[in-house]
């Protein structure tokens, strides 16, 4: 019976080329090399913390106690539609007229 890879040993296939500055280029090298890692292991690190954190911008928001009741209140008495809504929602769908 073969045993699993975790995730962080799985093989790096795919190649990922950037251009920098030379400016940019140190300034990686001293972070990877204050965190102990080779520039690659922190560029790699860093690009995808980020792309996570991009991605969960989308999907979570934080607030504070005023705006989260604000929304609970929101979300268990909805204002009424406006009338622009309605008249939507009256409109048969073009697939369906």
């Amino acid at each position: 019976m073969e045993a699993e890879m975790p995730a962080t040993a799985r093989p790096k296939n795919d190649v990922i080329q950037i251009r920098a500055s030379a400016e940019t280029k140190a300034l990686f090298n001293r972070a990877a090399a204050l965190r102990g890692q080779k520039l690659s292991e922190f560029m790699l690190e860093s690009a995808r913390h980020q792309a996570e954190e991009t991605i969960l911008d989308q999907r979570l928001f934080r607030l504070d106690e005023d705006a989260f009741g604000r929304l609970i209140d929101l979300l268990d008495n909805p204002p009424p539609p406006s009338p622009e809504a309605v008249a939507r929602f009256r409109r048969k769908a073009p697939w369906e007229a």
